[in-house]
């Protein structure tokens, strides 16, 4: 079993704040988290966010990012993840507009992953958006270290069985025998109508984004911690990987949703899609698995 609160308590395995994320953070101490993993509101006019002026969003976010950065232990990492802010039709990159944020601040950008997806809306007057970005950032400690566990999310080789073909080595496999770098690009549904993990949050997180962040970048036992959590898929990656988690929201339905989900995860009867599955499998008779070269 685990326990839940609703404020902050050293010894709670999982806090679940409902108000503004400042309110929550003030009652954390300063480098207590490992990873800070979250998505924040775009600017767009969602149910759970007011749209404002660019720049007063801005200065919002440079308070809260300002906020987590104290939270962050030397060694840690925040990984922001976002999209674009759209208005009258063109586009603002939040990355770009976020990364000063960071650096002024003294963090070194590790990756800038690209979250790729199928599915999404379909625009008419400009390409339709596929893809989001993870600023994933670290605040070393004095020596320059900082958490990075490779072989957790180490995924299939392309080619198993390939050796060296020349050299000292000749012969000997070519390939880490436990997998490949995932490398910068992260190819993973997006939560949409049909997706196992859907609830009534409209930008919600797929479980299997964070838990790479979560199995590469954290130590069993460690906080993980998300400002804008949601329904809470950040806090359920962390407990299904034995990490402590403290997430906050200002809708109280989804609150309520993040808790309902905790502890299924807890009990292993919270319905997700394992990290393992492909993203698609085409059937044994379509002629995406056909091998013309081996044909007759």
């Amino acid at each position: 079993m685990i326990t839940i609160s609703e404020n902050w308590h050293p010894e709670t395995d999982v806090m679940l704040y409902h108000g503004d994320c400042r309110a929550m953070l003030r009652q954390m101490p300063d480098a207590s988290a490992q990873l800070i993993v979250t998505s924040p509101p775009y600017n767009l006019g969602k149910k759970y966010e007011k749209r404002v002026v660019l720049q007063d969003y801005l200065r919002r976010e440079e308070e809260v990012i300002d906020a987590c950065i104290d939270k962050l232990a030397p060694g840690g990492s925040i990984c922001w993840q976002v999209g674009n802010h759209v208005d009258r039709g063109e586009v603002f990159p939040l990355d770009i507009l976020l990364y000063q944020l960071f650096k002024r601040r003294g963090l070194s950008l590790r990756n800038r992953i690209i979250w790729h997806f199928e599915h999404g809306l379909h625009c008419s007057k400009r390409l339709s958006g596929r893809y989001e970005t993870i600023l994933w950032f670290t605040k070393d400690s004095e020596g320059g270290e900082y958490v990075f566990n490779l072989d957790p999310i180490r995924v299939p080789q392309k080619y198993p069985g390939k050796k060296h073909f020349k050299g000292e080595k000749k012969g000997q496999p070519s390939a880490h025998p436990l997998g490949k770098n995932p490398g910068d690009l992260w190819i993973i549904p997006n939560v949409k109508h049909n997706h196992v993990e859907k609830t009534a949050h409209p930008c919600q997180f797929p479980i299997e984004l964070v838990e790479r962040l979560v199995l590469a970048l954290t130590r069993p036992n460690d906080l993980v911690l998300d400002p804008y959590m949601g329904v809470g898929s950040s806090l359920v990656a962390a407990v299904m990987h034995g990490r402590r988690a403290a997430g906050a929201d200002i809708v109280k339905e989804y609150v309520g949703m993040a808790r309902l989900r905790i502890d299924k995860a807890v009990q292993g009867t919270l319905a997700f899609r394992p990290r393992t599955r492909p993203v698609y499998v085409p059937p044994p008779n379509s002629p995406l698995t056909q091998k013309p070269w081996a044909q007759s």
